[in-house]
Formats: structure tokens, C-alpha cells, sequence
């Protein structure tokens, strides 16, 4: 079974998560587990102004994905920065881009999974997944979350992103917090949660 991880990611967050993922996926037998990141549409300059570009450097090795090829995945897991509640541009317009996917319900009944990363505890986590969700919903795409079995979930020990809809970190305003080791366990188990349920799916 083909998984497929696709992300954008501005200063590496939600790469680092999509590489938990892909570890959490990788754990189930006859996974066969592939990254990808969509197109920037930053102009060179204004990623060098905010000093994203040097932060893409770590990730620069990682392929960008064509929409055409969600069509060969069993499961496709997205992840997104929030930009105020919602997905980031950069995924929006890759997503917009399915069209004629939809027109052949090449996704129809392929499981589809969110994550994300926000500037703050309250900064739109939950919303940015869910309304991820509706796209997904259009496509035909059997939606996959993170249950409660993630004990990591019910930590309240500290600030740590992390719901039912899917893994989140916590940036910081300022973009200098890491994923904490919370977050990354979450993110690891929803991807292997999405590939013990493509598993049951393709498998009968």
C-alpha cells in the first residue's frame, strides 16, 4: 500500500512533523511511505526578507509533489502551517489543482489525514484541520484522526498541540519553538494509525 505525505512547511515545523508521520508510518508491515512538499508561491525575495528561505535549506532535498499523483497513493496524509484558522495558500492553490481528479473520482475511498502547525495555543489548530476536511469530503476521501488510544492526547502536563482531528505543534509567535517530544508522538501515531487503516482498506 502507497502512502504518500504531503506538506508545506514556511520554516521547517511542519516538516519536521511530516517526518514523525512518515516514521509512525513506516511501522506498519507493507507500508511503502513516500514525503513530498507542494510548490512555494513566495516570491525569493520576501522568503529571504522574513529568513525562510535559509530555514527551507533543511528540506530543500525533498521532492515537490504533482497533483496528478495522489491518484497512486491509498492514503494521503496533508500537512499544513495555519494562516489565521485556515490552511496555508501554498496548499490551498496545490489542492485547487485536483479538479480533474475529482471530475474522474480518482480519490474516491483513498483515506486522506490532516496536521498542522499554529503561532499559539488558541491559533486556529482545530479549524485549520477541519475545514482541511471539507476538501477532502469533496474528493471522495475517507477522512482518519487521532483517537483517544494516543494517550499523549490527554497530557496536561504542559502546553503540547495535539486533537482528535489530527497532530498539531505549537510555533510560537515568533517561530522559535520546536515540535516537543509530545507533539512528534502524536504525529508519529496518526501516521501509523492512517496505515493500519489503509491497511484494513485495501487489504479487505
Amino acid at each position: 500500500m502507497k502512502i504518500q505525505i504531503v506538506f508545506y512547511s514556511m520554516y521547517g515545523h511542519v516538516h519536521t512533523m511530516a517526518e514523525a508521520v512518515a516514521e509512525g508510518a513506516r511501522q506498519v508491515a507493507g507500508a511503502e511511505v513516500s514525503v513530498f512538499q507542494v510548490a512555494e508561491l513566495v516570491p525569493e525575495a520576501a522568503l529571504e526578507r522574513s529568513g525562510a528561505k535559509a530555514a527551507r535549506q533543511a528540506f530543500a532535498h525533498v521532492p515537490v509533489a504533482q497533483p496528478q499523483q495522489l491518484a497512486d497513493a491509498d492514503a494521503v496524509i496533508f500537512g499544513t502551517p495555519t494562516r489565521f484558522g485556515n490552511m496555508a495558500a501554498q496548499m490551498r492553490n496545490f489542492l485547487d489543482q485536483t479538479g480533474g481528479l475529482w471530475v474522474k473520482g480518482a480519490l474516491i475511498g483513498k483515506v486522506g489525514s490532516v496536521f498542522c502547525s499554529t503561532g499559539t495555543q488558541h491559533g486556529g489548530a482545530e479549524t485549520t484541520i477541519t475545514s482541511f476536511h471539507t476538501t477532502l469530503l469533496h474528493l471522495g476521501m475517507v477522512i482518519v484522526g487521532v483517537p483517544y488510544s494516543c494517550q499523549e492526547l490527554t497530557n496536561m502536563n504542559e502546553i503540547t498541540g495535539g486533537s482528535p482531528y489530527g497532530a498539531s505543534t505549537l510555533a510560537g509567535s515568533d517561530g522559535s519553538r520546536q515540535p516537543s517530544a509530545n507533539e512528534l508522538a502524536i504525529a508519529r501515531f496518526q501516521g501509523k494509525h492512517v496505515a493500519e487503516i489503509t491497511r484494513k482498506i485495501v487489504g479487505g
